[in-house]
Parts: C-alpha cells; sequence; structure tokens
C-alpha cells in the first residue's frame, strides 16, 4: 500500500489507557552503578512531564556484573519499568530485541548516562505521535544545541558525519547521538534490513530510512560528555568505516529493497504548484516586457552609478551580468511559470548564453560610439537602451525556446 503524506496516523491521546504510547529503551552493559540512579531518574521525569502512558525497557546486553540483579530490583520498585535479558552483546541488538517485541506505537532509546537533558524527549517524540514524521534524531551539531565534551570527541563526531555525506549522501545531521525514536510500524518493516548489531545500527537505520523517504525529524538537544563512557573509540571507527563500506555496496548493487521501501513507507511527493503564467504567447510577451522594463531600469541605475569609478565597459560588464540572473530568475517564474529547481541550472545557463549575446550587442554598441565620437552621457544611455532592447527581443526568443523545451 502506498502511503500519502497525509496518511500517518496519530496516535491516539488516550490518558487511561493501560497499553503505553511510547517504549523508551536503555541499552546497558555492566552499568550496576549508573542503572538505579538514571532509570529513577528517566522515570520521574516521565511521570511528570509525559502526558502519556510509557515504559522503561532495560535491555541487558550480557552483563556479568550485578546489573541483572539492579534491573529486577527496578521492575519491582516501578511498575513501569520492564527488563530484557540478551545472551550476547551489541547495542544494536538489544535495540532490536526490545523494539521487535514492544506492543507500543512509539519506540525510543537513550543511553544508560543519560547525557541528553530529557527535556529533549518531548519534543523527540511528539511529532511521531502526531504522524507528521516517522523518525525523529537528537542532534548535537545544530547550532542551537548546547554541547560540553572534549575537541578530540568532537573532531571525531564532525568528522564522522561529514564522511557520511560524502559517501552515502545522508541528510540527517547527527547519525551517532544516544537519543533517538521511532514510529512501531517503520521500525516493523526496517529492521529485518538492518544487519548491524552494534554501533554502527543507528546509521544503518537512518540511511535506510532516508533512502525510504521517510521523514527524518532533528531536535537540537543539550549534552553533556561522560567522562566514564566506556566505548573503545578506535574499534567503533573501524567497525563504523567497514559499516560504511558494506552498506554502499548494498546500496550500488542494489541489494536493498528500496523501491518497495519507498512505495510502502515512502511520503508521497507534494503535488506540483500550479503554472504561475499561462503559456500563451500575448500573456508571455506582456509579463516579458513587464520583468524587462524592471530590469532594464535596474541596469541604467547600476551603470550610471558604476560608471565614474569602473569605466564605461567594466560598468556595462557587472550592471548587465547582475540584472541577466535576476531577469533569468524572473522570468522563469513569472513569465514561463516554472517552480522549483528542475532544471534550473541548465536555464541560467541558458540565460548566460543570451547574455553573452547581449553583452556582445551593448558592447559593440559602447565601441562604435566611442570610435566615432566623444559623446555625453545621455548620448550614451540612448545607445545602450537601443542596444538592450535588442538584447531583449532576443533574450525572449532564447528563453520561450529554452523552456518550453525541457523533457
Amino acid at each position: 500500500m502506498i502511503t500519502s503524506i497525509g496518511s500517518r496516523a496519530a496516535v491516539p491521546a488516550r490518558p487511561g489507557a493501560p497499553n503505553p504510547v511510547l517504549d523508551v529503551v536503555v541499552p546497558v552493559y555492566n552499568e550496576e552503578v549508573d542503572l538505579g540512579p538514571s532509570v529513577r531518574r528517566l522515570h520521574a521525569h516521565l511521570a511528570e512531564h509525559f502526558p502519556y502512558p510509557f515504559r522503561i525497557t532495560i535491555a541487558d546486553n550480557a552483563s556479568i556484573d550485578g546489573t541483572p540483579a539492579v534491573a529486577e530490583a527496578l521492575t519491582v520498585e516501578l511498575p513501569e519499568v520492564r527488563v530484557r535479558h540478551l545472551s550476547a552483546k551489541g547495542r544494536g541488538r538489544a535495540l532490536r530485541a526490545a523494539w521487535s517485541a514492544s506492543d507500543a506505537p512509539v519506540l525510543a532509546y537513550m543511553d544508560v548516562d543519560l547525557s541528553t537533558d530529557l527535556a529533549a524527549l518531548l519534543p523527540l517524540v511528539a511529532p511521531l505521535i502526531s504522524g507528521h514524521s516517522d523518525v525523529a534524531i537528537g542532534t548535537r551539531l545544530a547550532r542551537t544545541a548546547r554541547v560540553v565534551r572534549g575537541a578530540r570527541r568532537e573532531v571525531i563526531s564532525r568528522t564522522y558525519n561529514l564522511l557520511l555525506r560524502g559517501t552515502l549522501a545522508v541528510r540527517f545531521s547527527d547519525a551517532q547521538c544516544g537519543f533517538k525514536a521511532i514510529r512501531a510500524d517503520v521500525a516493523r518493516e526496517l529492521l529485518p534490513l538492518v544487519q548491524d548489531t552494534g554501533w554502527f545500527f543507528d546509521t544503518e537505520l537512518l540511511v535506510l530510512a532516508q533512502r525510504a523517504g521517510l521523514r527524518i525529524h532533528e531536535v537540537p538537544v543539550d549534552w553533556i560528555d561522560d567522562p566514564d563512557s566506556r566505548v573503545d573509540v578506535v574499534a567503533t571507527a573501524v567497525a563504523d568505516l567497514r559499516g560504511i563500506g558494506r552498506l554502499g555496496r548494498a546500496l550500488l548493487t542494489g541489494a536493498l529493497p528500496l523501491a518497495e521501501l519507498r512505495a510502502q513507507l515512502g511520503r508521497a511527493p507534494l503535488a506540483a504548484p500550479p503554472q504561475q503564467a499561462p503559456a500563451g504567447l500575448p500573456r508571455q510577451l506582456v509579463r516579458f516586457a513587464a520583468v524587462g522594463v524592471v530590469s532594464t531600469c535596474a541596469y541604467l541605475l547600476l551603470f550610471t552609478l558604476t560608471r565614474g569609478a569602473l569605466g564605461a565597459q567594466p560598468a556595462n560588464l557587472l550592471a548587465l551580468l547582475l540584472t541577466a540572473v535576476a531577469n533569468t530568475a524572473a522570468n522563469r517564474r513569472l513569465t514561463f511559470g516554472i517552480a522549483g529547481r528542475r532544471h534550473v541550472t541548465r536555464h541560467h545557463v541558458q540565460g548566460l548564453l543570451a547574455f553573452a549575446l547581449g553583452l556582445a550587442l551593448t558592447s559593440g554598441s559602447l565601441a562604435i560610439l566611442h570610435a566615432a565620437t566623444t559623446p555625453d552621457r545621455a548620448v550614451e544611455l540612448a545607445v545602450l537602451l537601443a542596444a538592450n532592447l535588442a538584447a531583449t527581443a532576443l533574450r525572449f526568443t532564447l528563453l520561450r525556446l529554452a523552456m518550453h523545451h525541457h523533457p
């Protein structure tokens, strides 16, 4: 079934319903010291600020210390807390298991150190609950984010995200922030396709979501680095590079069912806007003439302002170039009714070709005039006006031909 942009169902507001609307997964490995305080703090925040039923799922990644016992005690202490014990390590493996088994319509996860300010949790999941977005991520790289961490971690994070942009053409800003959410109906389709079981899990999931045409919502966060972080940066970086290579090959070879995903999950494109001008020649001429009058006035003004400082020929070049770019953009939209960015580069190149011909006409006219006499400013402007009128007629012919023949 193809899902349109307006058909994402909002999660109904059911304050008294027993089933959770949000399931927050906290993956842990040997966190017997921090687990209790962190889960209690998260629970208190949700109980006070989250207006829907919720659940906290502790995903124990085969801990070998007292973490399992602490987790079980928390389930007794706090009725909204559950625990899942896994027999193998891996954050991705833990998230896949917990999310796949959850009955909540919105799924989230955060790191146990709670480095991200919990005030961002409701803004993170609200667009998923309403149906506006499909995936949500916290970002530490937005201008409005407030981040406290060392220079080494900052450089590594920014380098990794730049690498993702260059290799996998991602458009999201922060793949690694441990603060994300996803709609359960989307997770059911994407999780079987995610191969990584470790730290690259997040990136792979987000790339698939983007390629499937899903909307990824980003929330700038306040984030304080945990100085006791146990992440092996070198090993994680190597694993991420391998993941990028594997995922890149899968995208290039067509091994992933992206077309099917886009048809099933992707948001339909917005309808094309109606043409802003009819295609008939008389109306186009009127609109083109109006744009031409404004452009010519701007050209003469720019030439007059710069003539004294630059000289006649450089001033003509500058004034004609600036007004030619603006003229092409205005005619593209107002005269020929073309909106959006499709073929915009080609149209401007063709507009610059018309500019070059106009430059030849006006510069040639100036050269002939100055070779024949020493004209005053009024005569110079009159000759330029006549040359511009001839260039305008040529421009209309070229632009109409170009913009009526764009497949």
